[in-house]
């Protein structure tokens, strides 16, 4: 699979997630869930500022979609974020059963970045969602989105070298 002009489309609204995050203070991570038939389900920034380090838009996707979604709607439907799952929140996807995975930005460019700007390590292992959850059906790194999306993570932490995503 390839991604489309409706994935860039999720995709750029994430980042618009993700831009809202940091101007509220928080760090720069969008994500949204989209059904099968195209209709956004939930969509959500990330919330951690305020100290509780698992409220990350995609962890939010899964408890809204445990909740309210039929395991084949889950299944079918797609994960749109500006930046590739951490380990917690692919954990969440995989044992919730949702589909595929967009992503803007990896898990390997976000960490280059950070070691490039000097950004201690996060407490939990950087590792890509295959790793998490074997078999699952990823679409990422976009570059025509990579350089707006450095550009947010640049602003939060090359600035904030004692906080980890």
């Amino acid at each position: 699979m390839t991604i489309t002009a409706h994935d860039l489309a999720h995709l750029r609204r994430c980042v618009e997630l993700a831009r809202e995050a940091l101007a509220a203070g928080d760090e720069p991570f969008g994500s949204m869930l989209v059904a099968a038939d195209g209709t956004v389900l939930f969509e959500d920034r990330n919330r951690v500022k305020d100290g509780d380090a698992t409220q990350h838009p995609e962890f939010a996707i899964s408890r809204w979609a445990a909740g309210h979604l039929s395991p084949e709607e889950r299944a079918a439907a797609t994960v749109y974020t500006s930046g590739e799952h951490c380990p917690m929140c692919a954990a969440s996807h995989g044992w919730v059963g949702l589909g595929r995975i967009v992503y803007a930005t990896s898990t390997h460019q976000l960490s280059t970045w950070l070691r490039e700007w000097g950004v201690p390590a996060a407490p939990v292992a950087a590792l890509p969602i295959g790793d998490i959850i074997p078999g699952a059906l990823t679409e990422g790194p976009v570059d025509d989105l990579a350089a707006e999306v450095q550009t947010l993570y640049r602003t939060c932490f090359a600035q904030r070298p004692s906080t980890s995503p």
